[in-house]
């Protein structure tokens, strides 16, 4: 569909050749002619007035006029009184696709196509329906009208200084951080910050690096193929990533997210936390901790960054990935002081500075309070779709355990002993419901045990008791569970 240009004339590239010796008209018919037989200019898509179109061409009017004229004779373009001259919608050959000898044609049953997706617990995904679009819009309005001139200009390559102290304050006041703005590094999301830390940890001579298991999938093999580093899987349980490990496994980093683990939803406890910082005291090692959705937590009490015990060894990255929009492409790192040079100057190598403006209405809607207004009516919602989720799973399936409640949006579904988790994800997906296997976050991908990543954040609560309907033959088993408030866990009840 031709894109409907409104406002002043749209402009059109149609290169002329002074020195060629042919007539610019001539010239300017065939370029119009190529630009419409080629696709580039599209069928009723509107050209610039003559007048325009002659400014820019720096010819006469005339000359144009004649050209619109021969070649709304030849039908290429069409003109209705009132309105601008167009393509016509017959003047374009249909495109002809290149033929592929080598493969053969793929066929599809008719009779058996994928039913549409009435519920899809895709994991990591916020409620984007629920992005503040409102304030987002006043924010940049008023960034628009009160940034001085200098705020459009390259800037310093680290972020905005003004974001920077913004940060710096609201990490500090939210998540126990030691935080100082200097030691702040804007970046484009997690993804970016791993990358830097990741390969400022290698020019120091890390070669090792400690990942959680389960954990990060394909982001973090990439982020330590880039780096030049080897990924080693240590293993998690209730209590978080078992630190005892690390030593035995000779590494000198290790990428954590002890607020709430991804993916298992388990929680560093104290001890671990304590533990995890004395390993890095002892042995010089290094901690990238991933705070990647804190602010969403229910039955429990805050708990706060890694980096606020040790704050010259952590390397602390957030984002509003989850807590506003990933769409954004706004994250942050937390450095030591004695790494932010290097993150700094690695940030400068990579992209010379993350979009500024933006920025600029980060720091605007969090000073402002609306940030933390948002965050307190997601918590509502996410926790809404939560108990959705339990008590559609209490009715329709309870013997499915539910783990990982406590914080964010997505929960770890434990399947009877025995169940195919491949199985079950293809069945479900037959049934119109997105489920996806714990076994893609696992660094052996082993389906055993067989468990679930079930996200909520971006389903209605309507689709979360549909999508559990439809799930629920696939589910079920004889043992019946209950929900424990307080405990973040669905556990057997007392009977």
């Amino acid at each position: 569909m031709a894109i409907q240009w409104t406002g002043p004339s749209p402009d059109v590239l149609i290169p002329l050749d002074r020195s060629s010796g042919e007539a610019l008209r001539t010239q300017l018919e065939r370029g119009l002619r190529d630009a419409i037989r080629s696709g580039r200019l599209r069928a009723d898509e509107r050209l610039p007035s003559t007048r325009e179109l002659a400014r820019g061409l720096g010819i006469s009017r005339g000359m144009v006029v004649d050209c619109f004229d021969q070649l709304l004779a030849e039908g290429y373009l069409v003109a209705r009184g009132g309105s601008a001259t167009r393509v016509s919608p017959s003047a374009q050959r249909p495109r002809r696709e290149a033929p592929t000898p080598a493969m053969a044609p793929i066929s599809f049953p008719a009779s058996q196509p994928m039913p549409r997706l009435i519920a899809d617990f895709l994991p990591a995904v916020p409620d984007l329906a629920s992005f503040p679009r409102t304030d987002w819009a006043r924010a940049t309005a008023e960034i628009c009208r009160d940034a001085p001139t200098a705020a459009f200009d390259y800037g310093d390559s680290r972020g905005s200084q003004r974001l920077r102290e913004v940060l710096a304050s609201y990490l500090s006041r939210v998540r126990g951080a030691a935080a100082d703005s200097e030691h702040v590094v804007v970046c484009t999301g997690f993804a970016q910050g791993l990358n830097l830390a990741l390969v400022c940890l290698a020019a120091l001579g890390v070669d090792r690096v400690a990942f959680e298991d389960p954990g990060y999938d394909e982001t973090g093999q990439i982020a330590a193929g880039l780096a030049g580093v080897e990924l080693v899987p240590v293993p998690v349980d209730e209590e978080g990533v078992r630190v005892d490990v690390l030593s035995a496994a000779r590494v000198r980093a290790v990428v954590v997210s002890p607020a709430h683990q991804w993916p298992t939803g388990v929680v560093l406890s104290p001890q671990r936390r304590q533990a995890l910082a004395n390993w890095a005291v002892h042995t010089g090692g290094w901690i990238i901790e991933d705070d990647y959705d804190a602010e969403f937590r229910y039955d429990r009490d805050p708990v706060g960054m890694v980096q606020g015990l040790i704050p010259e060894r952590v390397i602390n990255i957030g984002t509003v990935s989850k807590s506003l929009a990933p769409t954004l492409r706004l994250g942050w790192l937390l450095c030591p002081p004695g790494l932010v040079e290097e993150i700094a100057e690695l940030k400068i190598r990579a992209d010379r500075g993350s979009p500024g403006l933006q920025q600029l209405v980060l720091a605007r809607l969090i000073e402002s309070g609306r940030f933390d207004r948002h965050l307190r009516r997601m918590r509502k919602v996410y926790a809404g779709k939560r108990d959705a989720l339990v008590a559609a799973l209490d009715e329709h399936a309870p013997d499915v355990r539910l783990s990982g409640l406590a914080a964010g949006f997505h929960a770890v579904a434990q399947l009877a002993r025995g169940a195919r988790e491949a199985a079950v994800v293809e069945a479900a997906r037959a049934h119109g419901v997105g489920i996806y296997g714990m076994s893609a976050n696992r660094s052996t991908r082993s389906p055993d045990p067989p468990q679930l990543v079930l996200g909520f954040g971006n389903l209605s609560e309507r689709a979360i008791i549909d999508g559990v309907t439809r799930l629920a033959p696939l589910l079920q088993a004889d043992l019946k569970v209950g929900f424990r408030p307080g405990t973040g866990e669905r556990s057997p009840a007392d009977v």
